[in-house]
């Protein structure tokens, strides 16, 4: 049994070195080189790309990059959560339904997504229609090309991907908890911030991970949306690629990008782990 075990994972084994481990190796290996004078390689092992990533300029997209992405995290779960708890505490019907209105968005192509918005931010959109309507407004607003409608944009696409992970927690929670704390004297919020929470910790966590790191890299989004005065990581490692051929800054970026990512799922292992003592406790 454990020989016909074995053997089936040795697809998986090949799939994950051929696609995974491989590439990853290869833009390690590209970013330690240079870039000629044509844009050619130039097979010089060195560190200069790295500590090129940290001049000012590249500094500062970075931190844009890297504020924008945590904020979207918090609005997601700001979000999400009371999302995820109307949607575990619903009746089967329709907790179906909601769940299906949640997946509905991704029946649609991620680029007429975000092209949809764009309509919606945009000068002859509705809202801008609405409040010109209502009085409100006397000139419509510009909203598109602007940090703003990527930030909108980046909470309206990543806003599943951190309401399912909450909700797969709490569709297992015993709810009668809520209603023992109420019973031993808590009230009002510290029955949310000292029982519900830290029993969601996992969940809570699962999704700051799954929005944080694809959007700490999204380039489609403000390209489309902040346009060409929104430089952002994924944009500028894009740019390097396809515009500059500098292929071994762009490798240091995407290096850089990886090591922020095993560096959030090391600390997402350290506070499920913290959540997991403190639940034992």
């Amino acid at each position: 049994m454990r020989h016909k075990s074995g053997a089936l994972a040795v697809p998986l084994a090949l799939w994950l070195v051929t696609f995974l481990i491989l590439p990853v190796l290869f833009v390690a290996v590209y970013s330690l080189l240079k870039r000629g004078a044509y844009g050619e390689i130039v097979w010089t092992l060195s560190l200069h790309n790295y500590t090129r990533a940290f001049d000012a300029l590249y500094l500062g997209i970075f931190t844009k990059s890297l504020l924008l992405a945590a904020l979207t995290t918090a609005v997601c779960m700001f979000m999400g959560f009371p999302l995820a708890y109307t949607i575990a505490t619903a009746s089967k019907s329709w907790r179906s339904l909601l769940l299906a209105m949640l997946m509905v968005p991704f029946l649609t192509n991620f680029v007429v997504r975000v092209y949809a918005i764009r309509a919606i931010l945009g000068v002859e959109g509705p809202i801008n229609s609405a409040l010109i309507f209502s009085g409100l407004l006397t000139a419509p607003l510009v909203m598109t090309d602007s940090l703003f409608a990527v930030a909108v944009g980046m909470v309206t696409n990543y806003l599943p991907f951190m309401t399912l992970p909450i909700y797969v927690v709490l569709e297992g929670f015993d709810f009668s908890l809520l209603e023992a704390a109420q019973d031993l004297g808590a009230r009002g919020w510290s029955v949310l911030f000292k029982v519900l929470l830290p029993m969601s910790r996992q969940g809570l966590v699962s999704g700051a991970i799954l929005v944080f790191i694809p959007v700490l890299g999204e380039y489609m989004i403000p390209d489309l949306l902040g346009g060409a005065r929104t430089m952002l990581l994924g944009n500028l490692i894009t740019e390097q690629f396809l515009k500059a051929r500098d292929w071994p800054f762009g490798a240091a970026l995407a290096m850089i990008l990886v090591l922020a990512m095993l560096g959030s799922f090391a600390l997402q292992r350290a506070l499920v782990g913290k959540g997991a003592m403190l639940v034992q406790a």
